[in-house]
């Protein structure tokens, strides 16, 4: 009887008109529409430089699909921000850019690394020719995975999962960070003409590398998603003079700027794990004294 009553307590489920769930909306649409757009020329900037002979335009194109990837994730950051503030989310407009995502931070980076790391590495690592897809594949499924587990657990029919109650957290390495620092990774390896033929290490790296922010993308590290920040947003005197000083490194270190950037976004998340993890257990020993 007391399961049958707390069955009644729990809240029903608000159904959402189809033909209401299906508006497309002018800006938000059209902003993930460019990042889309973005994606689609990243690729082909890509396959161009794979059969380009001549080593400078190799280098353009490369440089030009890293900047596509860029403006890409600028189009994602606004495209829901625009939504929410003019009231337009739509389901459509979720899977839209779920779809639009897979192909500008999914297939994208994965062919970029592939043509410019892994499979000019061949000759000296026959092995890299036949994991290289492979690895470009895993890194796709996870990516593919992430963004099919966001939208089911911010499905507005569904009841808020427990990991994300009370936080503005994503669960999970977000895409567009992932693709960012597999971007800023090529604009580093591009611009300072690390030749992939003489470095090992590079070639010996990358893969793990890969491997372990496709394993973060699907794990259940949070990671601060920074939806409340707008123009009210208040910070403090030493974060404002953080800010500053990053906008000076961005200005004086331009290649390695965003490779450090996204990097100190993606090791945020399993330090902050870690440390949570750790005060919990203390404070459990603390109380079983």
């Amino acid at each position: 009887m007391a399961e049958f009553k707390k069955k009644l307590e729990k809240p029903r489920h608000t159904y959402v008109d189809a033909t209401e769930a299906s508006h497309i909306y002018l800006l938000p649409n059209s902003l993930t529409a460019g990042n889309l757009f973005f994606g689609f020329l990243a690729i082909l900037r890509c396959i161009q430089a794979n059969y380009a002979t001549d080593p400078e335009v190799i280098s353009n194109n490369y440089k030009q699909a890293v900047w596509f990837i860029f403006f890409g994730v600028i189009c994602d950051a606004l495209d829901g921000r625009v939504a929410r503030l003019g009231g337009r989310e739509s389901l459509f407009g979720k899977e839209f850019d779920s779809i639009a995502d897979i192909i500008s931070f999914g297939v994208a980076p994965a062919l970029m690394m592939i043509f410019l790391v892994l499979a000019p590495t061949a000759d000296k690592y026959p092995v890299f020719l036949q994991i290289s897809w492979l690895i470009g594949f895993v890194y796709l499924l996870c990516a593919a995975v992430r963004l099919a587990r966001f939208n089911v657990l911010t499905h507005p029919m569904l009841l808020p999962a427990e990991q994300l109650k009370g936080t503005n957290d994503f669960l999970g390495l977000p895409v567009p960070a992932a693709a960012g620092m597999i971007a800023s990774l090529v604009q580093v390896i591009v611009s300072l003409e690390i030749s992939t033929f003489d470095s090992r290490s590079l070639a010996l790296l990358v893969p793990p590398f890969m491997l372990a922010i496709a394993y973060l993308m699907v794990s259940n590290i949070k990671y601060p998603s920074f939806k409340d920040l707008d123009w009210q947003t208040q910070i403090n005197l030493r974060n404002f003079i953080g800010l500053i000083l990053g906008f000076g490194t961005a200005f004086f270190f331009k290649e390695l700027f965003f490779a450090l950037l996204f990097f100190t976004y993606i090791v945020y998340g399993p330090i902050r794990h870690v440390v949570k993890i750790y005060k919990l257990k203390k404070g459990l020993k603390t109380s079983g004294e």
